[in-house]
């Protein structure tokens, strides 16, 4: 929806996440089609979690993200990988690339903000240190950058950067993700509204951890869909799946 808008009304988005911010820096200037988005990701505080000990995670717990200094919310989204689901429903509509197009690699180290591989084989990466700051000030100053002398990368502070599959079995959300930007319409709403739910259910200890991606899928097993949705579709669908994500944790 706003997508559209924005380009009636000739309008730039910029976007200010990281790894969109790392995407849209590796496609300025090329005119070439791309072979696919490569989002990455840090694993989140469970990433060296074995699986069979999800269910007994604490808030504590997910709170202490390894790489980031973000808020609550993003923080625990971050260790559902719920949030990277999101970037990839974002990325498509950032840059009109189908799913196929869009993979997630686990980068533990946080360096690697996101990469663009071309139909030649070229790779384009943008790196820098985890701090929002760069990409906030890109946006905000673009098409210039802003002039940050206390900024210096340190490669001998970083000498391996690292790269892993993401485990789909430990962190379903991701795949729940690709599932609602294939599904389109309402899908996204469905998984955001239920997912908000759950997670302040989960901060506020009135839930597992677990529960958080069981809830999502409560609700888009059983909320009402529509293909092309107006504003109010979406307004009904996020109602909808707070209501069915509460009905699910006995809020």
């Amino acid at each position: 929806y706003v997508m559209r808008l924005a380009a009636e009304k000739r309008a730039p988005i910029l976007p200010i996440d990281s790894e969109h911010s790392a995407i849209f820096q590796c496609l300025a200037g090329e005119q070439s089609p791309i072979r696919r988005l490569i989002i990455t990701c840090s694993g989140g505080a469970f990433r060296d979690l074995p699986r069979e000990r999800l269910a007994d995670v604490t808030v504590e717990q997910a709170l202490r993200h390894p790489q980031w200094d973000m808020g609550a919310k993003i923080t625990i989204d971050s260790s559902t990988l719920v949030n990277k689901g999101f970037e990839v429903i974002e990325a498509h509509w950032l840059f009109g690339t189908p799913a196929e197009k869009i993979s997630v690699l686990q980068h533990p180290q946080s360096i690697v903000h996101s990469m663009v591989e071309f139909e030649d084989g070229a790779i384009k990466a943008q790196l820098g240190t985890p701090d929002m700051r760069m990409p906030i000030s890109f946006a905000l100053l673009y098409p210039r950058r802003a002039n940050r002398p206390g900024e210096r990368f340190d490669f001998m502070s970083h000498p391996q950067l690292t790269f892993a599959e993401i485990d789909r079995t430990k962190y379903p959300a991701l795949e729940i993700a690709y599932d609602c930007l294939r599904r389109g319409g309402t899908a996204a709403c469905t998984m955001n509204g239920a997912n908000e739910v759950a997670v302040a259910a989960f901060l506020g200890r009135k839930c597992a951890w677990l529960d958080i991606v069981r809830a999502i899928e409560y609700a888009l097993a059983r909320a009402a869909f529509a293909a092309a949705p107006t504003l109010e579709d979406y307004a009904a669908a996020n109602e909808e799946a707070r209501k069915l994500s509460a009905e699910f944790l006995a809020l």
